[in-house]
């Protein structure tokens, strides 16, 4: 089988506090078609790219046996496999940014990628969404937004749910996704999902391949919308949530930093991301 044969992954990349959960949600009431909204607790995509299990699973091999930089330059072919025995698009949540292995791939294969849906939003909201969903201040969140070695689930002291996955800065995030070229990368904005969703969401169906009408999209947008979202969190909680944190789905607002982040970590924010800030029309 030619490796082009292989393109399965559609990679649903971000930050972390960026949009991705919402769009998964949305995608599960496309696919799905059921009169109820999608259960938040199986939304389309199957685990993350970084999950233990689905990494334990591909190998046969025992993660916790394993350094991360070993687990690292395995990962890639964790992928490879996941495309090569799927009969049709796979859709897969990564916060990962794209970076190499210590072997000097790319951590995601070019030869499983069709292509990257890559959410975006004002790194002044990430910063308070992400703060809350952490339960760190938001003086530990705007400094880990500009450490350019900051990752999840990298401390050994004990063993992750998920492995360690390398975020860079908030804008090094966004730039090693949007500069790479290995394959296509359609930029979605956080602020764009919410304010025009119908031509947002189309755009990125089509982007993937998705046939599907109007009617269809617009039901699917009304069955993920953020109070659906909130209403199924409270009922029946949500497995995605951070344990640090009361909810996962707390506003999903345009401009909620100039309620709560103070203006010198505004300042800070604005001086540490200014051109990607610029680029993307952020202010």
């Amino acid at each position: 089988m030619a490796a082009e044969e292989y393109k399965r992954i559609v990679w649903l990349a971000s930050y972390p506090k960026s949009g991705n959960t919402w769009f998964r949600a949305f995608l599960a009431n496309l696919l799905n078609k059921t009169n109820s909204p999608a259960d938040i607790n199986e939304l389309a995509g199957g685990p993350i790219a970084s999950s233990r299990q689905l990494f334990d699973e591909a190998t046969g091999l025992s993660s916790s046996d394993m350094t991360p930089d070993e687990i690292d330059n395995l990962r890639p072919h964790v992928y490879e496999y996941i495309a090569c025995n799927s009969a049709e698009t796979v859709f897969h949540k990564i916060h990962d940014a794209y970076t190499q292995t210590p072997d000097g791939i790319p951590l995601v294969p070019k030869n499983a990628t069709l292509g990257a849906l890559y959410f975006v939003r004002n790194p002044l909201d990430v910063a308070v969404s992400f703060a809350h969903h952490s339960n760190l201040s938001f003086e530990a969140i705007t400094a880990a937004m500009n450490n350019n070695d900051y990752a999840f689930c990298s401390k050994s002291s004990r063993l992750h749910m998920q492995l360690r996955q390398k975020l860079l800065t908030w804008s090094n995030h966004y730039l090693s996704w949007t500069r790479q070229t290995d394959f296509p990368v359609m930029v979605m904005k956080f602020e764009d999902m919410k304010l025009n969703p119908f031509d947002s969401f189309s755009a990125a169906i089509k982007f993937c391949g998705l046939n599907y009408n109007d009617i269809e999209v617009n039901e699917a947008i009304r069955k993920s919308s953020f109070s659906e979202l909130q209403k199924q969190e409270k009922e029946k909680g949500f497995r995605e949530k951070s344990p640090d944190s009361q909810v996962f789905f707390r506003k999903g607002k345009i401009g909620s930093w100039k309620e709560e982040l103070p203006q010198t970590l505004v300042d800070i924010i604005r001086s540490d991301h200014r051109e990607v800030m610029l680029q993307l029309g952020y202010h």
